[in-house]
């Protein structure tokens, strides 16, 4: 649990899940450790390659159990990400909750299966498999 907490609470590691595609550059110099209050800034380009500023917010912290995220400004209206942590037998279960709303109210409940959906559903996939290639020794292989 401890390695996989100080990977995660460590806000200079994020660059390491994120996509390359996404063009991540932090814009803040950044602690070695999260704590409740930490503005991050950084730009993204999520879509088409046109850079969006974000700034998000750790608004809370519970060590070795979960951590929140809040957008402060960014693309979304809302952007409220939590990380939860659980020790489990042979492991740590992590688990993201994220609740967001888009702006420009129908227009963005429109673009929301179209871009946005998809383009989430890849960068949490994406995030999954480097937890995997970081944190799992011995690859799992299905046999049918």
């Amino acid at each position: 649990m401890a390695t996989c907490w100080d990977f995660f609470s460590d806000p200079k590691n994020l660059s390491k899940i994120t996509p390359q595609s996404m063009g991540f550059i932090v814009r803040t110099e950044l602690p070695d450790k999260m704590y409740e209050g930490l503005m991050i800034e950084y730009t993204v380009r999520p879509m088409l390659g046109i850079p969006m500023n974000w700034i998000t917010e750790i608004k809370t912290v519970k060590n070795h159990s979960f951590f929140v995220d809040e957008q402060r400004k960014g693309p979304y209206r809302i952007w409220h990400h939590e990380h939860h942590f659980k020790e489990v037998d042979g492991g740590v279960e992590m688990t993201d909750i994220v609740s967001y709303e888009l702006p420009l109210g129908f227009l963005g409940r429109l673009m929301h299966p179209i871009l946005v959906k998809n383009k989430l559903k890849e960068i949490f996939d994406y995030r999954r498999q480097k937890v995997d290639e970081l944190f799992i020794a011995t690859p799992i292989s299905n046999k049918v």
